[in-house]
């Protein structure tokens, strides 16, 4: 009689295993494609062998629940084979069939032989042995004295040209991946609610010392995806292809790292300018215009340098120097120089050539 402490096992085993088969090449699993390839496959062999030696247990069962249960892997097998054949875009569909298909039919013979008929099955084996063993050979033999394509039709390859990276247009939206996110508790994307206007792109620095991704939570990765970021990694996305509404994302190495990205209307940027003279320190001379304005968060200001000369515009004062929040380091007459405030707060800016030019920003 058939092992039932082996079969059922088996038979799990292998049902899970087929189900995530079908689920990785019907390309559901997008993110986990490759890992479910090799797990599902895994699974599905192991589970193969318990349930053939619990069939097998004691001699081939001629039962009627080892044919019930035949039956039912049988038709489980060919619902999901059928499934994963047609579903995936393989070139090797058919070759793989046919290899399958020619290990079963003799495998089945044998087995039928040894129930039925045991005195044939030495002779049979050898025929079937000899058979494959030849069939094999002339296969081989025929591909070096094929004259050109070796029986199976040869793809024309179309190179496909190569697609240059394009630097993102519109201003940058930082958002940091934070030092020790990958410990479950401690803050992880800096800013966790990331309001950001639409046409900016947003820039994902790992400051961690782990790879980390940047994942759509909704969809696992179908609207955008970073893969894996390494140690100081960037991952940039253009919300030009986002509509507005909230994305929540996560990292699917550390899916308890979670955040949101919220795309709004985008807003009518601030233009401040440096007019000519500036570098002049003298009454009544106008070094920023306007020297103070009050923004929005996601507002983007722009410094335009009309004078005839270079400056800077750098977070900080000059008693305490920069702090490192923005910086435009050296701006030739006509050049201009954009940031986006991400941050409720004040914050002052001068420029370093002139430390008598200062300016402030208050962000609501």
């Amino acid at each position: 009689m058939s092992n039932w402490d082996l079969m059922m096992p088996g038979m799990g085993l292998t049902a899970i295993g087929l189900a995530g088969l079908t689920i990785s090449y019907a390309g559901i699993a997008h993110t986990f494609i490759d890992g479910m390839h090799a797990l599902t496959g895994l699974t599905m062999f192991i589970g193969l062998i318990f349930l053939a030696t619990g069939i097998l247990d004691g001699g081939i069962s001629t039962s009627n629940r080892a044919k019930a249960t035949t039956l039912v892997i049988l038709s489980i097998a060919l619902g999901f084979g059928m499934y994963a054949f047609t579903m995936n875009t393989s070139n090797f569909v058919i070759t793989l069939a046919g290899i399958l298909m020619a290990i079963a039919f003799p495998a089945i013979i044998i087995a039928y032989l040894a129930m039925k008929h045991p005195n044939f099955v030495k002779p049979i084996g050898s025929i079937v042995g000899m058979a494959a063993a030849t069939g094999i050979i002339v296969w081989v033999a025929f591909g070096f004295v094929s004259p050109d394509t070796y029986m199976i039709p040869q793809q024309v390859v179309v190179e496909e040209p190569i697609e240059e990276d394009v630097a993102p247009a519109g201003p940058i939206f930082a958002i940091e991946i934070l030092e020790g996110s990958a410990e479950e508790g401690n803050p992880d994307y800096e800013p966790d609610v990331a309001n950001v206007p639409q046409g900016h792109t947003v820039e994902w620095t790992n400051a961690d010392s782990v790879p980390h991704t940047v994942t759509s939570s909704v969809d696992f990765g179908e609207t955008f995806d970073s893969s894996l970021i390494d140690a100081g990694g960037i991952f940039t996305l253009d919300t030009n292809d986002l509509q507005v509404g909230e994305y929540e994302y996560f990292c699917i190495v550390h899916p308890w790292m979670i955040a949101t990205l919220v795309i709004e209307e985008s807003k009518e940027g601030i233009k401040v300018i440096m007019p000519e003279g500036a570098a002049i320190p003298e009454e009544g001379q106008i070094y920023y215009d306007p020297q103070i304005i009050d923004i929005e968060v996601g507002t983007t200001v722009t410094w335009d340098n009309l004078d005839n000369t270079v400056h800077t515009v750098t977070s900080g004062d000059p008693d305490g120097g920069p702090n490192g929040l923005f910086d435009s380091e050296m701006m030739s007459a006509g050049d201009k120089y954009e940031f986006t405030f991400t941050a409720v707060g004040s914050q002052d800016y001068y420029c370093t050539f002139h430390p008598w030019m200062v300016g402030t920003v208050n962000v609501e």
